[in-house]
């Protein structure tokens, strides 16, 4: 008698067709990218379309067999990881010093950037506390928006799932996943229209789609780093890193969580900071990401290892793919049956209004006075990413700045730290503001005030530079 697998069993191979079904729609996306210039003109990545795709595909397989066509904890678990890894290559990266001309701009890039989370948070936060009186909808759905808009498909995934799990929203994972995917939606429309204001204006020209990417040695290979093929392949490297890195994390969370499954920390531990610890996954693969690329470092200046190991190009290769599939993911993983409901439909759709016009204003009125020399690169990068992803924002970017001349597209990187540390004390508040109504009114007061003192500062900070 035998045991064990076998070879021909479907769960051997569901991992492998769910890949690639999801990597072939991102494909048949580009592909329609490329053919159909009324798509093209959306610009939207093919991820997020080939995820509208799968969607699509996956509603009728349902409707004609009854059957799923994922296996749906799959395809969030892709969504938690990707995100997870991608920071994890992207905090490998051996970026170069900025230039002290552009360390204030790129500080003041992480007021905007947690300041619109500030904003997306307060207004829909409002709308569905009102909207839980007339309608008896999950009253702190709101918070969902800057999860879903300014930080992505993971982080809507995360805490969708952290409040349908803890505080009983029913959906919510669907709910946050959806936010995130009406964002690219948001950042197509809203790109348009600003894009087409400065073409009647004559400020820019055609699209910048099909601009040649030239590529030098030096943007390919750093100095001094191993061979490309040695007796282990380059890029075998770079990804033993990124998943060391995240492995590390990974041992972290789980012995802060064996402390608090102790409980030894009562409610708070279970209901507060659990969430946060799992949600925080992206959070401590950078942290690890950049202990292990120190290590390295440290290794090589003792000359204990003699060159360098990581590689900028592939780590941002590795983040680009991970954070493609998580895109895709993540669309694909919503479940649709949770559009019958109004108490899903009316709020979701209220806050996503909502927060994509306030977002469009808010950055608007920044950019002018914050970034005069090249307030347009500025805005729309800025609103692409912050109602999609930093690629959504690049994609926009590309139009009015293709060769990357403005400062704009540094900004994105070099305000990354700045943002995790004036972000921290909203992001607390995720797991403050659903346990009661009260809570969610304290959430809101204390994120005006943050969005007031942080604008300050950077208004305050310009007005010095000036001088």
């Amino acid at each position: 008698m035998t045991t064990g697998i076998n070879f021909w069993d479907g769960s051997i191979w569901t991992f492998v067709t769910t890949l690639t079904i999801l990597l072939i729609a991102m494909l048949a996306a580009a592909i329609l990218r490329h053919a159909f210039p009324a798509i093209r003109k959306l610009m939207i990545p093919s991820s997020v379309l080939g995820g509208f795709l799968i969607l699509l595909i996956g509603y009728l397989y349902n409707k004609l067999t009854g059957h799923n066509l994922f296996d749906r904890s799959l395809l969030e678990t892709l969504t938690y990881h990707g995100l997870g890894l991608g920071f994890a290559a992207m905090s490998l990266r051996n970026l170069d010093q900025q230039s002290q001309e552009y360390k204030g701009d790129s500080f003041r890039t992480s007021i905007s950037v947690v300041s619109s989370y500030l904003i997306q948070g307060v207004a829909a936060l409002l709308i569905t506390i009102l909207l839980s009186y007339l309608m008896n909808s999950f009253f702190a759905s709101g918070l969902l928006l800057p999860m879903g808009y300014g930080q992505g498909p993971g982080q809507a995934y995360n805490w969708g799932r952290n409040y349908e799990n803890i505080y009983g929203f029913t959906d919510g994972t669907s709910f946050g996943l959806t936010v995130a995917a009406m964002g690219f939606i948001a950042s197509s429309i809203g790109g348009i229209i600003y894009l087409n204001s400065l073409r009647r204006k004559g400020i820019v020209g055609a699209s910048a789609e099909y601009q040649e990417e030239k590529l030098t040695a030096e943007q390919i290979f750093g100095k001094n780093e191993i061979p490309m093929a040695d007796s282990i392949d380059k890029f075998t490297v770079q990804l033993a890193l990124v998943f060391g890195a995240y492995s590390l994390a990974y041992l972290t969370m789980r012995g802060v969580n064996s402390i608090i499954e102790t409980g030894a920390l009562g409610n708070f531990g279970t209901n507060t900071l659990q969430p946060l610890i799992w949600g925080f996954n992206f959070l401590f693969a950078t942290l690890f990401g950049i202990l292990v690329k120190t290590v390295f470092r440290l290794l090589q200046r003792k000359g204990v290892i003699k060159r360098s190991f990581t590689n900028t190009f592939m780590q941002n290769r590795i983040a680009g793919f991970m954070f493609d599939i998580m895109v895709v993911a993540s669309i694909a993983a919503i479940n649709l049956s949770a559009f019958t409901h109004a108490e899903f439909v009316v709020p979701l759709l209220s806050i996503c209004i909502a927060g994509a016009v306030l977002t469009y204003l808010y950055l608007r009125v920044f950019c002018r006075r914050i970034y005069p020399g090249y307030q347009h690169a500025a805005f729309l990068s800025l609103y692409g990413m912050l109602t999609g992803t930093a690629s959504t924002g690049v994609i926009l970017l590309r139009e009015v700045d293709p060769g990357f001349d403005t400062p704009a597209a540094n900004n994105l990187v070099y305000q990354q730290g700045w943002s995790i540390l004036l972000g921290a004390p909203m992001l607390l508040l995720m797991g403050v503001a659903p346990q009661s109504i009260g809570n969610a009114f304290m959430t809101i007061g204390i994120m005006v005030v943050l969005f007031f003192v942080l604008n300050f500062i950077a208004f305050r900070k310009k007005k010095e530079k000036k001088k």
